[in-house]
């Protein structure tokens, strides 16, 4: 039988978190329903022998259709049921069909719309739940599923301004890469019996290139079984709760990849932390949320310590700026909103603020790494030709010299 894992409230307003077997996702909820509980994650759990599977999401460019199109239909009165069985007809498979359908079912038995989707939470950004509960609350429910469409426009539009940046570079290194392979694993071998033939004493970078070509193609099989071992360990290393906190520490201290992964994370913080409080999503709960969403786990721990201090009526701006991960300029903003009561609209214009530094930021990564990528290629292929180069002219030397003796 299938178990689904859950976070809920008690009617008491405690926090409640298990796992429940059921035939079926509707089955579970109802169950949970039954004991008085209110849903906020209900998911099924799926993993195996010790390692949790990482639930799947629904890809962007289908979830910013999916808001658009459901924000058309409750704007022109259409009823968020019918609305969800007309869509299911745009998808017909997939993560988002199965959505669709639980959803669907969820609302025929009494559930209101937040709940529905909250049946596969895990599907969405950690943000969208909360936003939909506080619109159907404040009854702009189709004004929120556009912000919503818009802000993951943004979110997309954003990275694929950084990976088309970065596509050229890496495009370089890996033809770098395959450079070298070629060379050490193919030509420099043939080389190394023509040289063995003359024998000759061949010079030092000469004798390091064929060294190395040597034991590459003598022991590739182990390098590469080396190689995807060392690359399954770290994948598998860095999916765990202590890998998490190394690798985000590791990207954040590097130099230039570090300033963007920061104005990247602050920028997301502050558009979806705004977003949040203007859908009148409670504090705690849109700082929760909004720490869910920076994708860096340093900064989720510096943000959750920052709610329980904003929780103990510190405020957010001191809490932020005392955790030394956003600038002070961001935290003066968040002062200002806090003082003047326009948090929203101080978030929203440090997110636009933020983004256009972010935008600069990367090219100037580009910039710095293109041209280190082409040193790179042309240090390593001048290296090789002039170990070649110069044992071809030493056996030329002593070839003649011998001839004239």
């Amino acid at each position: 039988m299938p178990k689904y894992k859950y976070d809920a409230t008690t009617l008491a307003g405690e926090s409640a978190a298990g796992v429940i077997e059921a035939e079926s996702l509707t089955r579970a909820r109802n169950m949970l329903l039954a004991q008085d509980l209110q849903l906020t994650k209900l998911e099924e759990k799926k993993s195996i022998g010790e390692f949790e599977l990482t639930a799947r999401r629904i890809k962007g460019p289908e979830l910013m259709l999916f808001s658009r199109q459901l924000g058309a239909f409750v704007r022109s009165g259409i009823p968020v049921l019918t609305a969800l069985e007309a869509l299911l007809e745009e998808y017909p498979k997939g993560l988002m069909h199965q959505v669709l359908v639980d959803a669907a079912d969820a609302l025929r038995n009494g559930a209101s719309f937040a709940d529905a989707v909250a049946l596969h939470a895990s599907a969405f950004p950690p943000y969208y739940v909360p936003m939909l509960r506080a619109a159907e609350l404040t009854g702009g429910l189709d004004q929120v599923l556009n912000q919503l469409s818009q802000y993951v426009e943004r979110d997309l539009e954003a990275r694929r301004t950084i990976k088309s940046a970065l596509t050229y570079p890496v495009i370089i290194l890996l033809m770098s890469f395959g450079v070298v392979g070629v060379l050490v694993t193919f030509v420099l071998p043939r080389f190394a019996n023509f040289f063995k033939s003359f024998g000759a004493k061949l010079p030092l970078p000469t004798r390091m290139l064929l060294a190395m070509a040597h034991f590459v193609s003598s022991t590739w099989m182990y390098s590469i079984t080396l190689v995807v071992v060392a690359l399954a360990g770290g994948w598998i290393f860095f999916r765990s709760p202590s890998g998490r906190v190394v690798r985000d520490r590791i990207f954040l201290k590097l130099p230039l990849i570090g300033e963007v992964v920061r104005l990247a994370t602050i920028e997301r913080f502050c558009r979806v932390f705004g977003a949040m409080i203007r859908a009148g999503v409670p504090l705690p709960e849109a700082m929760r949320a909004a720490a869910d969403s920076a994708r860096n786990i340093v900064f989720e721990r510096a943000l959750e310590n920052a709610r329980e201090e904003m929780l103990r009526g510190a405020g957010i701006a001191g809490p932020i700026r005392e955790s030394g991960l956003f600038p002070r300029a961001a935290a003066q903003m968040m002062q200002v909103g806090e003082d003047t009561g326009s948090l929203d609209h101080q978030l929203e214009t440090a997110g636009e603020f933020y983004a256009g530094e972010l935008g600069h930021k990367v090219k100037q990564l580009t910039t710095v790494f293109e041209p280190a990528v082409i040193v790179f290629m042309g240090l390593v292929v001048g290296f090789v030709a002039i170990a070649l180069i110069s044992a071809m002219y030493g056996i030329f030397k002593s070839s003649h010299a011998g001839q004239v003796h």
